[in-house]
């Protein structure tokens, strides 16, 4: 009996909540808004709004003024606009925060500089740092040297006191002096380590210059910075990005003094972008509690894997066809014909499958063709072995693919993650295109080739190895493809893109990839209020001008969090 009155119940419970369903909603009253935007112009899905309501870090309205006003309160602040253009906040889904706020206390060489700008500034590092201080510092580049290449001697005549480490513009290769050698422990009887190379000269010493984990065996000599110091070159990092208008990002490269700092600011309020830390594979011991740093803002749910280097003159990004002649003088030729494939096919796979399982989202360190294939080939294991769907693993920079692996990408569900912040006559340019030849040139950065196969495409500055984290300068080049304001060669003209199209790999499919698009990426009713006020409305201007654009405002969850005096 007793039974019975309970499965009634129940019965009756199940038939209130099924007629629900049928039944007119009930009225709410518009929500109270804490900001109005008006007399804006609005960039939505739809079309251009005028005005739009936040209430609670949600967007409630979106229209003209007539929309908006049931949410207006005495409380709520409004901002008239003027006609200014807002737009979905913007996303970086490749960046190295921590080491671009390093960077500003380091010895930083402009990019472009000559040899002798090089042996002066790091010549006055040496001057404001202690003997025995370590000097560090990155951007000089290998080609600037002519036919005399960066050697250890150099650097030993301006900082005989010191241990030294420049990285390369591209940030794969390093050059140390005496010093930094010395503690390291590298002679001529040091084995090239896995995945590495010491250059040597004619008699078998090394030359200082160290390619790829080779300036690790350098590098790990050097103190890492305190939890506390990551935490402040963060903070300096993240409010750049805001003022650019970047309200979500990729961190690439994630080590646990890192993840810390983002704990850090995070429990002080401190950070307000929605970030994905992306941890260095190689750190399983943090793989297995990387939750422990998790928070509202900082979600530590990706992987990065380095599959291979870069396509310069060390020739360790790994190609389909080989590389273009290099010098008599280079080291082991023949190995670095097609680069270097840092991991193993079977064991990518393996790992890739592995981390496809427990929900985390891998991205790739592919830079060349080859590369690219052996991270689709992983994510193509993976979907085998664990099923379609899934995250959308992500194969980053992309410098070159082959024409079947986009396809194949698409198909596999899988991101495209370009970097369209390096553009002739940037110094690195003419070291790739040295490397490759001119007709592989032709497809640099394949953006549009992507695009139209119907890819996922999200962009990726690679700050701090590019000088520069403004997006706008990348929004307008990738329609261009030429430096900024326009002028000189035209770099890869078939891969051009749209205005419209360079615009929503910035917000919407960039938010996709993150698996926030249900959230944010565009401006809708029902979405969070991550959002940017221009100065300029740059679907109207020449698209030469879009790189001055000026972030006037960005809100993130409704709140201002960059706004300019």
């Amino acid at each position: 009996m007793r039974a019975g009155k309970y499965l009634l119940g129940a019965a009756l419970l199940f038939s209130g909540t099924a007629q629900a369903q049928f039944n007119e909603p009930r009225p709410v009253p518009p929500a109270e808004a804490d900001i109005i935007l008006e007399d804006a112009q609005i960039y939505t899905p739809d079309g251009w709004a005028r005005a739009l309501a936040i209430s609670n870090g949600a967007i409630v309205a979106v229209g003209d003024e007539a929309a908006v006003a049931p949410h207006r309160t005495p409380q709520t602040r409004v901002f008239d606009l003027d006609g200014k253009m807002v737009m979905p906040g913007l996303h970086d889904m490749h960046v190295h925060p921590q080491g671009a706020g390093l960077a500003e206390k380091a010895c930083e060489i402009p990019h472009g500089s000559s040899p002798d700008a090089i042996f002066r500034i790091v010549g006055e590092c040496a001057g404001r740092a202690g003997p025995g201080a370590w000097i560090t510092g990155s951007g000089y580049q290998n080609d600037s040297f002519g036919s005399t290449p960066p050697h250890k001697s150099m650097l030993d005549r301006v900082a005989p006191n010191n241990p030294v480490l420049l990285r390369d513009i591209s940030g794969h290769s390093g050059w140390a002096n005496s010093a930094a050698l010395k503690l390291a422990g590298i002679d001529r009887n040091t084995a090239d380590p896995e995945n590495g190379i010491i250059e040597r000269g004619a008699n078998g010493e090394p030359t200082g210059v160290l390619r790829e984990s080779a300036a690790s065996l350098v590098s790990m000599k050097i103190p890492e910075p305190t939890v506390d110091e990551a935490a402040e070159a963060l903070s300096w990092s993240l409010a750049n990005m805001m003022s650019h208008g970047i309200t979500a990002y990729d961190d690439a490269g994630v080590s646990e003094t890192t993840a810390r700092a983002y704990a850090q600011l995070a429990d002080a309020g401190r950070l307000k972008q929605r970030v994905r830390g992306c941890l260095w594979g190689g750190d399983m011991a943090l793989l297995d509690r990387y939750m422990l740093y998790a928070r509202e803002r900082f979600s530590p749910s990706c992987v990065k894997l380095m599959l291979d280097g870069v396509p310069t003159d060390g020739h360790t990004a790994a190609m389909v066809d080989p590389y273009e002649p290099i010098g008599h003088d280079a080291h082991d030729q023949t190995a670095r014909e097609r680069g270097l494939i840092m991991i193993p096919q079977d064991e990518l796979n393996a790992l890739v499958t592995q981390l496809d399982r427990r929900g985390l989202t891998v991205k790739f360190h592919a830079a060349g063709d080859a590369a690219v294939r052996a991270g689709l080939n992983a994510i193509e294991a993976a979907r085998a072995a664990n099923g379609p769907g899934g995250q959308y693993h992500n194969v980053g920079h992309n410098s070159f693919v082959q024409m079947s692996d986009i396809q194949r990408g698409r198909e596999l569900g899988a991101a495209f993650e370009f970097s369209p912040y390096i553009w002739f006559p940037s110094p690195i340019i003419g070291d790739i295109r040295k490397a490759v030849g001119e007709e592989r040139m032709k497809r640099w950065i394949p953006v549009k080739d992507a695009l139209d196969a119907g890819a996922l495409v999200v962009p990726g500055s690679d700050w701090s190895v590019v000088p520069s984290v403004n997006p706008w300068i990348a929004i307008e080049t990738l329609v261009t493809r030429q430096v900024p304001g326009g002028g000189g060669e035209v770099l890869g003209a078939q891969e051009r893109i749209t205005l419209d199209q360079a615009v929503d790999i910035f917000t919407r499919q960039a938010a996709r990839q993150m698996n926030f698009d249900h959230a944010t990426g565009t401006i809708e009713e029902g979405k969070l209020a991550d959002l940017v006020v221009l100065d300029r409305n740059i679907f109207s201007i020449p698209i030469t001008d879009v790189h001055n654009t000026k972030v006037l405002m960005t809100l993130i969850n409704g709140e201002i969090v960059h706004q300019t005096q």
